[in-house]
């Protein structure tokens, strides 16, 4: 793929997201070139708010589908005319020129991968373990360090596991690293710790930490959604 041809479909699954949409688009426009963005897709699950409106006020456009981030994703990366897909969550923000550094991963023949990541927060905990995310290892990936890859790669991986309610970005990089030289961008996301202050950090990684762990074991997605659904979303 030509670096001077390449373009970048960003994707971004919501639900509820009035507070963080409209910003993040703002900032995207605002730190990317316009030809290398080819669309912002808002793929929306059925949120209740304004984000649907917030996002078609600033420039998106907004397909709505069932709720699920495998299916939303998977909904965007379909319908998206970018030859790179960029997977992004809404309180995730790349790095100034994220799309020139993509294409110029996608120039190299890495036909995947992410950036390192940084919370907004300076507890300490959450700082070690963002700490990590700079090693190429699969254990070290989450989605929010966000996810680029070629959509003829995407397709001819066949996208994510619908089956997985959570923990899907994990389970897809993972057949990414079998199947590609997954990169790792020197440049930092911030996302958003408001699930940490929400459910407490120690709390919260502690559990994290458990599905890994049982994912690892062999557990399947209903086990984990089930696990997650009684420790954390209570």
């Amino acid at each position: 793929m030509k670096k001077d041809n390449a373009t970048i479909s960003i994707i971004i699954p919501t639900l509820n997201e009035e507070n963080q949409i409209g910003t993040l688009i703002d900032y995207l426009r605002k730190n990317s070139s316009e030809r290398n963005i080819s669309e912002i897709l808002v793929i929306d699950g059925g949120s209740q708010d304004l984000t649907v409106s917030i996002a078609e006020n600033v420039g998106a456009t907004v397909l709505q589908t069932r709720k699920g981030r495998a299916r939303q994703m998977n909904f965007g990366a379909h319908l998206a005319i970018g030859d790179i897909l960029y997977f992004l969550h809404a309180d995730t923000f790349p790095p100034k020129d994220f799309d020139n550094h993509i294409i110029t991963a996608i120039s190299d023949n890495h036909e995947s991968g992410c950036f390192q990541m940084r919370f907004d927060s300076d507890n300490w905990i959450l700082r070690f373990f963002a700490w990590f995310t700079k090693y190429n290892h699969k254990i070290c990936r989450g989605g929010d360090q966000s996810l680029f890859i070629t959509k003829e790669l995407f397709t001819k991986t066949k996208g994510f596991n619908e089956d997985y309610m959570i923990f899907e970005d994990n389970e897809f990089i993972g057949r990414l690293y079998r199947k590609t030289d997954f990169k790792i961008l020197p440049h930092h996301v911030k996302t958003s710790a408001r699930k940490y202050r929400e459910h407490g950090v120690i709390r919260l990684q502690y559990h994290f930490g458990i599905i890994h762990l049982k994912s690892y074991l062999g557990a399947g997605p209903e086990q984990l959604y089930d696990y997650y659904k009684r420790k954390i979303v209570l």
